[in-house]
């Protein structure tokens, strides 16, 4: 086993701070994209090169190198910590496969409640009220997704501004921003140096939602107004679902600044500096985890065909 397969891991150390940076200047669709599949790609390669050392390590045990019919000589010379190595990198596996587990069952069990907990509230479409002074709003995933707004929501904006917040909710359902947010939580589960992607990646969703709000409504004063007066009025709010989204989260100030001013015609491409480095991250955390693997299997083809004949011979 190479150096290569501790590449994956350290990779986003290095990576998340530049993808932090770059998000804020790409718009906001196209910066959710981007920090979900980075999140991706880098947690899966992190994973397969913890899968890596563990094979490395368990195949120097004799037992298992038995089993596979394999020459523990022809392996190649290897540190005395390849077994200790791979034994930890063994528990980390199933550390985090158990987070990844109870993550999924927890925000599953959670929606499951929510859609229960609204299947006879007062509806009209996919709109859901709830009486409570407490003002809240939020788009609740499902089948059918719906969107969750309380009476004193209702009561705290006026009928304009209560357009503004059915059009911020319903792009949040129609451009299914919980599966970019389960899959960084995904993610996150399986590496957690890539946390740091969830603020930017939340305040992307919800940029992304406001600027939807805004063309619905042909207004992005009013959008920015509506979007400061619910954030206002929900400071104190209940507890939702994880994956639920609303329009009062994130750095309010900042969306509202955005809102009150229009979009450029050609919005600012990100620095090719920073883009190489992050395609670079990617191509690094990728490669290393692939040449760890070329290199492991060859030493496993090597140590089982020195088996193959001598096992013929004998018999």
């Amino acid at each position: 086993m190479n150096f290569a397969v501790w590449l994956p891991l350290l990779v986003p150390l290095f990576a998340v701070p530049l993808a932090r940076r770059g998000a804020e200047q790409l718009p906001p669709r196209t910066a959710a994209w981007a920090l979900t599949a980075l999140a991706l790609v880098l947690a899966l390669s992190s994973t397969a090169a913890l899968a890596l050392l563990t094979l490395a390590g368990a195949l120097r045990v004799p037992f298992i190198a038995a089993l596979g019919h394999l020459s523990p000589i022809l392996l190649g010379s290897a540190s005395p910590a390849t077994v200790p190595t791979g034994a930890l990198a063994a528990l980390a596996l199933a550390g985090l496969g158990g987070l990844v587990l109870r993550r999924t069952v927890r925000h599953l069990r959670e929606l499951r409640c929510a859609q229960r907990q609204f299947k006879d509230s007062a509806r009209a479409g996919d709109l859901s009220v709830r009486d409570d002074e407490r003002p809240d709003a939020y788009a609740l995933p499902g089948r059918p997704g719906r969107i969750v707004v309380t009476t004193g929501m209702l009561r705290a904006l006026s009928a304009r501004e209560r357009e503004v917040l059915f059009a911020h909710e319903r792009a949040h359902l129609a451009g299914r921003h919980h599966l970019f947010l389960a899959a960084t939580e995904f993610a996150v589960a399986l590496h957690p140096a890539l946390r740091g992607l969830r603020a930017p990646l939340s305040y992307a969703l919800e940029r992304w939602a406001d600027e939807s709000a805004a063309r619905a409504t042909g207004d992005r004063a009013l959008t920015a107004r509506a979007v400061g007066r619910a954030a206002l009025a929900a400071r104190a709010v209940g507890p939702r679902p994880l994956l639920s989204l609303t329009a009062t989260a994130g750095p309010v100030p900042r969306r509202v600044t955005a809102l009150l001013h229009a979009p450029k015609p050609a919005p600012r491409p990100l620095p090719r500096a920073l883009a190489c480095l992050l395609l670079a991250c990617v191509a690094v955390s990728s490669a290393g985890a692939l040449d760890a693997a070329k290199d492991l299997h060859s030493g496993i083809e090597v140590a089982q065909g020195e088996n193959g004949p001598l096992t013929e011979h004998g018999e």
